[in-house]
């Protein structure tokens, strides 16, 4: 598949570039607030705009800060994402008019190679108007009157982009691999966006000491070994009764929902401080929503005594994870890059796992042995009878057991069957969903 152009949208803190990115992608990806600076990596996602498709890039609020503060950092990402796009959208407040900053981001954006076109937000009605019409000073040609929030001057959006996205019929297209859908997962400043950028080998996502930089939840395209990798890099998460921010709530929230959408789930433990209840309750939400899981200890490279603490966090997770027998625990360095091709070799094998669908045969003849083996109880000295079994569903693998009284199936037994399912049919730690249910009866009407 031919690879998507790029509008890169930029400008000043709190002109509404979020607001425009969750227009064009038709949902709420980006976190939208009224406080400046709630963006700080740069955002990608699908756009559709009248017919036309392409890659838009939501980046931070541009600021003149020193290179070495978390602001200076985020505006090296957009520096970075306005190099990469085929266009620049230089959105600007109609409202507040131009501002210094304003014409201090339009003299930058002369210094590139990258066409630019001017929006001016927030332009419905008359308020806007003489912002829209400063904007000619900018020297970008005309500028665009939109407003972002309600949807209005498409048309004129879709005119201006049309010559930078417009894409020739790929006639020699092929159907591609799908992505692994990739979600690293963990406590504020366990290490992901660093484990991510030594993945990718750049400097994609912002890192420092600061706890909490990363707030969107932030999805990259990636090959690995020629494979297609969608990477998402999430906000920390900490104990619930911890976080009363607003923004930080609406942080976990879309960590949350990468969770929902991940196919595999990475859970990052940071080496200097073990396991910790809290990872413990992040990796049962995972294995609650039916993602495969994978945890890995990262810092290894600074971790004291390596042994001990790996066998010490295997045990607690054999005690703290009991849902999730044998749950694949592996060692890793953002830092260094140990461990982080064992780590991809491990989530492409659990996804396998994950969609894995067993035949009839193999399945009912695991199930008759099973019964054999342990046969299930009979409360009260009433026989509780398990005719058969069926796979209806995968992603994850999902179970329909038929019998009679199987109401009273004890949760110990259908813990049983499900361990042993794992064990013998090859599940391994991934989830597994076991239902019981009675053949209908045709007397009950």
């Amino acid at each position: 598949m031919a690879k998507l152009p790029t509008v890169a949208i930029v400008g000043r803190p709190n002109v509404g570039k979020s607001t425009l990115f969750n227009r064009l992608v038709g949902k709420r990806l980006a976190l939208v607030d009224d406080r400046p600076g709630v963006t700080r990596d740069r955002r990608e996602g699908d756009a559709h705009l009248l017919g036309l498709d392409f890659r838009v890039i939501d980046t931070a609020g541009y600021e003149d800060e020193d290179p070495d503060t978390l602001p200076g950092r985020m505006r090296a990402q957009t520096t970075a994402a306005v190099a990469e796009a085929n266009v620049a959208l230089f959105l600007i407040d109609a409202r507040a008019g131009l501002t210094p900053l304003d014409e201090e981001i339009a003299r930058w954006l002369r210094t590139g190679s990258t066409p630019v076109i001017v929006a001016a937000n927030k332009a419905e009605g008359k308020a806007g108007e003489a912002g829209t019409m400063e904007a000619y000073s900018l020297g970008f040609g005309e500028p665009i009157a939109i407003s972002a929030e309600h949807g209005e001057g498409v048309v004129d959006l879709f005119e201006q982009l049309l010559p930078y996205v417009e894409q020739e019929p790929d006639a020699e297209a092929e159907e591609e691999e799908h992505p692994l859908r990739l979600a690293i997962v963990g406590r504020p400043n366990a290490g992901k966006s660093t484990l991510i950028n030594r993945l990718l080998e750049q400097d994609r996502l912002i890192t420092g000491p600061e706890a909490g930089i990363t707030r969107d939840s932030i999805e990259i395209e990636w090959q690995w070994r020629g494979r297609p990798v969608r990477l998402i890099d999430t906000a920390g998460m900490r104990k619930k009764a911890r976080v009363q921010d607003k923004l930080e709530k609406l942080s976990v929230a879309d960590a949350r929902r990468a969770v929902d959408f991940a196919e595999v789930v990475v859970l990052l433990l940071d080496a200097t401080l073990g396991l910790e209840a809290q990872d413990l309750r992040i990796a049962d939400q995972v294995l609650q929503e039916g993602r495969a899981l994978l945890i890995a200890i990262n810092k290894w490279d600074v971790a004291h005594d390596q042994s001990s603490l790996f066998q010490g966090v295997r045990a607690a997770l054999a005690e703290g994870l009991s849902q999730a027998p044998g749950v694949m625990l592996l060692a890793v360095s953002g830092k260094t890059g140990k461990g982080l091709d064992q780590l991809l070799d491990a989530a492409f094998e659990l996804r396998e796992i994950w969609q894995k669908r067993v035949s009839t045969g193999e399945l009912n003849r695991w199930f008759a042995d099973a019964i054999e083996r342990n046969p299930p109880p009979a409360p009260h000295g009433k026989r509780i009878k398990l005719r058969y079994i069926t796979q209806v569903g995968t992603r994850p693998p999902s179970f329909v057991i038929f019998g009679t009284r199987v109401d009273q199936l004890p949760e110990s037994y259908k813990r049983y069957l499900t361990n042993d399912m794992r064990k013998t049919l090859g599940f391994g730690a991934v989830p597994v969903r076991l239902h019981v249910r009675a053949p209908g009866n045709p007397f009950d009407r």
